[in-house]
């Protein structure tokens, strides 16, 4: 299962977003450290099904389907809030660092309303770039240690290694970062190793790239600090943890239709308290008018789909009726890196299947794939293998 880190600084609503994310009740108080060990749970990018597409009705063996959305599971962390000079082991440090190892993507919770300090402390006027200045920094630094421990370690050979013995050696000496043989190649191509530091932060950059939440975008003092962290990052979401948890506790409870990352409806006005009619309103005034939605949900399908470029694909046994051997309907679906081959897709199924593979074919067209045949978002496949 894909695994995506929520990293920031304590008070920055990590595990705000964790709940409103996964509906896993956890501590959530505006005291630093409230999170020390983490939370690990399960929440869903939403895609739209091609059961509707293909006139049926799907089955999910894991996730669900709703009102021809499906929602695909992966694994969140939520880890102990970042201070600056977390790298020394100041705060949480290394025990955080050593937390998102396993992550391939972050999310980074970034308080947008200024209201707390680097070190979560409550204030006012508190610029969040610095939050996301500190934070980059510190696990490129992090990442920087690993590195210089593995070519002081080897220091005498490197200049007679090759560039294959090199990325060898680094890619055996960096395995604790859980970081991908490919990444490390690639970064290497652009920075010697010479440049530690350099090194150290292309490899984090390609390797656990970030997406910015921009939290308690519906306090006033977030608009302002929104716009200037648009002008200098690409991806920042504006977002509200909170209202997102409002909405599904008032879903779960059959007050209002919700479906993640988009605008409510009121099911039965006559069941709702004044306040919380009026909390709804805000909640729709504030952010889903404004920004779309609470930004929970546009968080994690951006995380996986435009930092790790996957895509959805649906294996099947039978491509004419869209089951497998049991006969469930579309039962599953799989989330594969962008320019997944179908032979490649077949082995992430089971090894068996990519040994004996003999072809694909489309469930859409019934057209036979070649093993080459690189695979599109939301194809429904069936691999077709020796007995």
């Amino acid at each position: 299962m894909l695994e995506v880190g929520i990293v920031g600084k304590p008070s920055s609503g990590k595990s705000s977003f964790f709940k409103a994310a996964t509906l896993i009740d956890v501590k959530i108080s505006p005291v630093p450290f409230t999170t020390i060990k983490p939370n690990r749970g399960t929440s869903y990018i939403i895609i739209d099904c091609v059961c509707r597409e293909m006139g049926t009705q799907c089955t999910p063996k894991y996730g669900m389907c709703k009102k021809g959305k499906r929602f695909i599971p992966i694994l969140l962390w939520d880890v102990a809030g970042l201070v600056p000079d977390a790298h020394l082991g100041k705060g949480m440090g290394i025990n955080f660092l050593d937390d998102i190892r396993q992550a391939s993507a972050l999310i980074h919770i970034v308080d947008a309303s200024g209201m707390t300090d680097e070190e979560g402390r409550m204030t006012s006027g508190h610029d969040p770039e610095k939050d996301v200045e500190f934070l980059e920094k510190e696990i490129d630094l992090w990442f920087a240690s690993v590195i210089k421990k593995a070519v002081t370690k080897f220091e005498r050979q490197l200049g007679k290694m090759s560039h294959s013995d090199l990325l060898q050696m680094l890619s055996e000496q960096l395995s604790g970062l859980e970081v991908d043989k490919k990444y490390i190649e690639e970064a290497l191509n652009k920075v010697p190793i010479a440049e530690v530091e350099k090194f150290a932060a292309e490899l984090r950059r390609i390797s656990k790239p970030i997406i910015i939440a921009a939290n308690k975008v519906d306090l006033k003092e977030a608009q302002e600090n929104l716009e200037k962290m648009k002008m200098k990052h690409n991806l920042v979401i504006p977002t509200s943890a909170e209202a997102e948890i409002a909405l599904k506790k008032a879903a779960e409870k059959n007050l209002i239709e919700y479906l993640p990352g988009n605008d409510f409806s009121i099911s039965d006005q006559t069941k709702l308290a004044g306040p919380q009619l009026q909390a709804l309103e805000i909640i729709r005034k504030e952010v889903i008018e404004k920004y779309g939605s609470t930004g929970v949900q546009t968080c994690m399908n951006k995380a996986v789909f435009e930092l790790l470029d996957q895509i959805a694909v649906y294996p099947v046994a039978d491509a004419g009726k869209l089951t497998d051997k049991d006969g469930n309907v579309l039962p599953d679906v799989h989330l594969v890196p962008k320019g997944t081959t179908v032979k490649e897709f077949a082995f992430k199924i089971h090894t068996t299947l990519g040994e004996k593979f003999i072809a694909g074919i489309d469930a859409r067209t019934k057209r036979r794939m070649a093993a080459d045949h690189v695979l599109n978002h939301r194809d429904v496949v069936e691999i077709v293998h020796a007995k």
